[in-house]
């Protein structure tokens, strides 16, 4: 499978391009930067998928760019609300393509997100602690927003900011660490994931990958990749 890395100088972008290089299944055909010309690097280079890593609030632009070349976009980059991912969907389909939004890559937070939508429809009360090493420039993190956007939607309201809270740290030491905390009168139940390197995305990374490669529609979150890997 052909792979384009956006973003390949960064944190994540670096590590995507080593873990792809080292899968024979793989071949990373394009790494780019900042001052790259997006559509002409695309479109030489014609990967299967683009794998976008760069400054938050990009993924949509990018992710429009790459369906109107056939390429089918990985978007791991914040910033990508549920309109513009239902745009990007609407898109994909109506070109017969796919790919995949994914504000968190790994596993644990997918399972956390999980229990965390189910406790949201039992517990009134929660808030949301997201920390992070001091070089994040954005805050909430698009995993703690999607967090909130998944507990809603599973207590059925529309989105509504405020109504549960999120708290971002950004302190040097940390890497990338969330707390959703439920409370009720007598009781607490607290949900904890910890992320100590990037090693932690890559079996998300492999299964978005796989799942954008083939997907009808741009879809959300990478549970849909790993439940995508348990059906077939």
């Amino acid at each position: 499978m052909r792979i384009a890395v956006i973003g390949a100088s960064g944190r994540l972008g670096r590590f995507a391009c080593e873990l792809f290089d080292k899968e024979p299944t793989f071949d990373v055909v394009a790494r780019l930067g900042r001052g790259d010309d997006l559509r002409a690097a695309l479109s030489l280079a014609a990967p299967d998928v683009a794998l976008d890593f760069t400054h938050a609030g990009l993924g949509f632009a990018h992710a429009t760019l790459m369906l109107a070349l056939g390429i089918r976009p990985l978007i791991g980059t914040s910033g990508v609300s549920l309109e513009d991912n239902s745009r990007l969907d609407e898109t994909a389909r109506e070109l017969g393509l796919g790919g995949l939004v994914v504000p968190n890559f790994s596993l644990g937070m997918c399972l956390l997100q999980r229990a965390a939508n189910e406790a949201a429809r039992l517990y009134a009360k929660c808030e949301i602690v997201e920390m992070h090493h001091d070089r994040k420039k954005d805050a909430p993190s698009g995993t703690a927003l999607d967090t909130a956007e998944r507990m809603r939607a599973s207590r059925g309201q529309n989105e509504s900011p405020g109504d549960i809270p999120i708290h971002s740290v950004r302190l040097p030491g940390l890497y990338a660490h969330q707390v959703v905390m439920f409370g009720a009168a007598g009781e607490s139940y607290t949900l904890r994931h910890d992320m100590h390197g990037p090693e932690g995305f890559s079996a998300g990374l492999r299964a978005g990958v796989r799942y954008a490669a083939r997907a009808e529609g741009v879809g959300r979150g990478i549970a849909l990749a790993f439940e995508a890997l348990d059906a077939g």
